[in-house]
């Protein structure tokens, strides 16, 4: 076998490892990015073209807030989403698909709204960014990314008024919890023997010779605001319009932790480090426990989640029947650099890392017809469709989310369970062209992506959400 040296330097390691660590805490899948666009079951069946022809429940506290003060009385809304994704990565050199293990997630969502003559008071918690991205161990690319998982709760008060019998405007403040975990394995040939010296690759011991499972932990806390106008043109018509302000979190007590994983290989007698027969897995273990360089770190980041403005139009001349169009523009530009900073061992190892996100347009088209009469009385039936662009430049499409242009197409249903109740159901497909991208860390502004892609991501997801209506 290979002699290796014993002496590592563990902090490039860490430094590998960190260039992960900030990219996976603002990586998932939803929308676009890591937007999760799943909040209503109304506003899913519609294609999201909610803004100018509100949904009649108190999700519109997060699509519109200004509607809030049209609804009539007091209204409560309980819903969730669950979110599948299916994916993969085909490799150019083997033709081998690699298939993504990603978990269903859920979406839960709650509101609840009062009105008080032209005043309407109200309350959402829902979860507006977050998702998972998630690879098998054989994933070629788990030494960017095995597991990815974002997690975030905005809790928005919320005050409308009515300036006018065919006009509001409302808003409110937005507290925002975020958690972030990445799992990522380590590759011991890529790493430096010594300072300036070879890697351990160089010496002999084969890529993707994995070592260690790195973990990264975090939460963090931020505050934004969602503000609307909404109003009637005529007795057919209607506008509406919502920005949802950038929300920045800052991930200050992030921890970092490693296991080791067992490599096999062993140093034959008569090697220059030992001179005996050798596990490798021995050699290393020291760096795992007490001084180690592999023990508990700490690390921190800052993320900001993009800001959202929409605006959209509806038509209600077609009797008992709703449409609408909406264009939405979100600001993904923010997610340009990332800071990253250590705290322990790896401390000089801190970087700005490069993935220049671009803002993008979203369009959404919506129908909904009420039945009045017959056995169908009262059940509604809708559709949609949506169109959004990738935020992610060519060079920027990476296991953590390999983003790509995104179709949906919708259909619901809302079927009374009561004079006062609606239970709502929606399933959403999200269909795409499939996208070239890359499995390794990007470390230089002049690397391009024929440089760096070596082979195909495809994506679809499945969507089911469910809301409970109770008007009171």
């Amino acid at each position: 076998m290979i002699p290796v040296p014993h002496r590592v330097r563990w902090s490039s390691l860490l430094s590998c490892y960190g260039s992960a660590v900030a990219l996976a805490c603002a990586t998932s899948a939803g929308a676009q990015g890591f937007g999760v666009n799943e909040i209503g079951s109304c506003a899913i069946g519609r294609g999201f073209a909610v803004t100018g022809a509100v949904c009649n429940d108190a999700s519109v506290i997060f699509w519109n807030p200004a509607a809030a003060a049209e609804m009539k009385g007091g209204s409560m809304l309980l819903g969730e989403a669950l979110i599948h994704v299916d994916g993969g990565f085909r490799q150019d050199t083997t033709m081998q698909r690699y298939a993504g293990n990603v978990p269903t997630a859920k979406a839960p969502h709650l509101f609840l709204n009062s009105v008080d003559g032209k005043v309407a008071y109200g309350i959402g918690v829902y979860a507006p960014y977050g998702l998972t991205s998630q690879w098998n161990d054989d994933f070629p690319g788990r030494f960017e990314a095995l597991k990815t998982s974002l997690k975030t709760i905005y809790v928005q008060p919320n005050i409308a008024y009515a300036i006018s019998p065919d006009w509001s405007i409302g808003g409110g403040v937005i507290y925002g919890h975020s958690s972030v975990e990445l799992d990522q394995a380590l590759d011991l040939s890529a790493q430096l023997v010594q300072p300036g010296g070879p890697t351990f690759g160089q010496l002999g011991i084969a890529g993707g010779t994995q070592f260690a499972t790195a973990q990264v932990t975090g939460t963090a806390s931020g505050w934004g605001y969602n503000v609307g106008i909404h109003g009637k043109l005529s007795s057919d018509w209607s506008v509406g319009a919502r920005y949802l302000s950038h929300v920045r979190f800052s991930y200050d007590n992030a921890k970092a932790t490693f296991t080791q994983d067992a490599t096999g290989l062993t140093l034959s007698a008569g090697n220059p480090l030992t001179g005996t027969v050798t596990p490798v897995d021995a050699l290393v273990q020291g760096q795992f426990s007490g001084t180690g360089a592999l023990t508990p770190q700490g690390a921190s980041t800052v993320i900001d989640h993009p800001w959202q403005a929409q605006g959209g139009v509806g038509f209600t001349g077609f009797s008992n029947t709703t449409l609408s169009a909406d264009v939405a523009r979100i600001g993904w530009s923010s997610f340009n650099t990332l800071p990253l900073n250590f705290s322990g061992n790896a401390s000089g190892s801190s970087r700005v890392l490069l993935e220049d996100y671009h803002d993008i347009w979203s369009y959404r088209f919506g129908a909904e017809h009420t039945f009045k009469t017959g056995d169908m009385q009262g059940v509604v039936l809708r559709g949609g469709y949506s169109y959004a662009q990738t935020p992610a430049p060519d060079a920027t499409v990476t296991p953590l989310l390999p983003d790509m242009p995104r179709q949906n197409g919708s259909i619901g249903i809302g079927v009374p369970m009561a004079e006062t109740s609606m239970l709502d159901f929606s399933y959403l497909h999200v269909w795409t062209p499939g996208r070239r991208g890359r499995i390794t860390e990007r470390t230089s502004e002049a690397q391009t992506a024929a440089e760096l892609n070596s082979g195909s991501y495809d994506l679809q997801a499945n969507v089911f959400s469910l809301s409970l209506t109770t008007h009171f």
